[in-house]
């Protein structure tokens, strides 16, 4: 296969879906993020997508990108260096709860245009960009499990299999991102989390840590009413 062919095959728009595959994959997205002892692992794709964020708006703002870790109790950890304070400090640490509800949108916006075959590959080349930034074993066997299902569905799956694949995807991300925002609030009710973003966000700025975690829920909340208006049947 040459490039023409690999260039057509990735943006060829494919036909929608049907309804029930659409509801279907929302819904074992939901059961993905509801039920506890499945949230404990699908939420290691979460913090790849935070964390991802966190690194990817360092560099945006021109700060010094030192490295990613993730860590098997879902936790992560981004490292970049430059100025203390000022814009690009406070945009790096903003951008990580937001990122898995952006993300969805994003992708919720290319499966309402068809674009399924691109979003899959796009997630691909996000995967392999930030494999370059990972400081620690299990977080390059995430990222390289998570980036491996990609590519066996979008290189050997069925039209009908890269379709499911991609909605759940997508489904999951518009749906996960809204549930740290509520962990966090709990947390920060009963004293935890000194360390979170809220928190760092809430230093540098001066506004509150708890209005934070509210402008955090309020998109994703947006982005999940919004992408799902897209993906549900008309």
């Amino acid at each position: 296969m040459d490039f023409a062919q690999l260039w057509d095959r990735v943006t060829a728009v494919q036909p929608d879906p049907p309804h029930w595959l659409v509801w279907s994959t929302a819904a074992v997205a939901f059961l993905a993020v509801a039920v506890r002892p499945v949230w404990t692992w699908t939420r290691t794709v979460v913090t790849i997508a935070h964390e991802g964020g966190h690194g990817l708006t360092a560099l945006l703002t021109r700060r010094r990108l030192s490295g990613i870790r993730l860590h098997s109790d879902t936790s992560g950890l981004t490292v970049s260096s430059g100025r203390p304070t000022g814009p690009g400090m406070v945009l790096t640490a903003a951008a990580g709860y937001p990122a898995p509800s952006l993300l969805g949108l994003g992708g919720a916006a290319l499966l309402a245009a068809g674009r399924i075959t691109a979003l899959l590959w796009i997630g691909i080349a996000l995967l392999a960009a930030m494999l370059l930034t990972l400081r620690n074993l299990f977080g390059v066997a995430a990222v390289l499990v998570t980036g491996g299902a990609f590519v066996a569905v979008s290189w050997y799956g069925t039209a009908e299999w890269q379709g499911a694949f991609a909605y759940l995807g997508v489904w999951f991300l518009l749906l996960a991102g809204v549930r740290p925002m509520l962990e966090l609030w709990v947390t920060r009710r009963r004293g935890g989390a000194p360390g979170s973003d809220a928190d760092q966000l809430a230093r540098l700025t001066g506004v509150p840590g708890a209005l934070w975690v509210v402008v955090f829920l309020a998109v994703a909340l947006a982005c999940l009413g919004l992408g799902a208006a897209w993906l549900l049947p008309r």
